[in-house]
């Protein structure tokens, strides 16, 4: 399952990410400005590095991490496409951008159960948890509890109120696209909380180093659109600073985790 969602995505963030500026033909909904495209094909990117080295590992312990993170982004977004099925291409005249329309549509609508299904059946495999054996240490933690504290909150005003961040937000959003940011940011943010709950490298590696991806690719979409950036706002400055500081605490567990080998 982890590797068919890793497929999924990797091919929804060349989608968004590769032809950021295309997505009225390519992709489900027509997202302006492009680098709200780029931000989302961003994300979906970090994800698949997650799945995939989820997937790879050999004891469930240091891959179960990922299965929330995806359980709850799939399920919010199913949500947030009800809410604006209207701006998908459902009816559009090109056949491709309304294939990707109801692709979507299925895939949002029959991954989250059969997850939730699968991780009921694994777990009730029996079996118990390896023993943690190399914990991160407190300044790690604590910036896993600071991106978490940042990313829920954000996540879930996106998601309910998006008016109330929208006219903050250091570029123009539709409440769509703020929803769909939202559902990556609440995902993401639990994704820290859960790390900081298993308290082992070797359980949250996958999740750092999708960390790490995410940060280092937002801050390349940023680099190509600059123009869409309303610079003028000391928020936009603290979204760069804060990409830049999610890059570096996903990078700190390449060698920590190698330590451990």
């Amino acid at each position: 399952m982890l590797y068919l969602a890793g497929i999924l995505v990797f091919i929804t963030g060349v989608q968004l990410f590769i032809l950021t500026e295309q997505t009225d033909h390519f992709f489900a909904w027509t997202i302006k400005p492009s680098l709200t495209a780029a931000t989302l094909g961003a994300a979906y990117w970090a994800s698949c590095l997650l799945e995939i080295a989820a997937a790879r590992k050999r004891l469930w312990v240091h891959a179960r991490i990922s299965i929330p993170t995806v359980l709850i982004f799939t399920a919010l977004t199913f949500v947030v496409t009800m809410i604006h099925l209207d701006r998908f291409h459902f009816a559009s005249p090109d056949p491709i951008a309304r294939i990707a329309a109801w692709a979507w549509l299925l895939v949002y609508a029959i991954v989250p159960l059969l997850l939730s299904i699968l991780w009921i059946i694994q777990s009730r495999v029996p079996g118990s948890d390896q023993a943690r054996h190399f914990t991160p240490g407190r300044l790690v933690a604590s910036c896993l509890l600071l991106v978490g504290l940042v990313l829920i909150p954000v996540g879930v005003v996106l998601l309910i109120r998006p008016d109330l961040i929208i006219p903050a937000w250091p570029w123009m959003l539709t409440p769509l696209a703020a929803r769909a940011i939202g559902a990556w940011a609440l995902a993401l943010g639990i994704a820290m909380a859960h790390a900081l709950w298993e308290n082992d490298w070797m359980r949250i590696q996958t999740a750092t180093l999708s960390l790490a991806a995410f940060g280092g690719l937002e801050l390349i979409a940023l680099a190509r659109y600059p123009g869409d950036v309303n610079w003028a706002l000391p928020q936009s400055i603290f979204y760069v600073g804060f990409m830049l500081f999610l890059f570096i605490c996903g990078m700190v567990s390449i060698p920590l985790a190698r330590r451990q080998k």
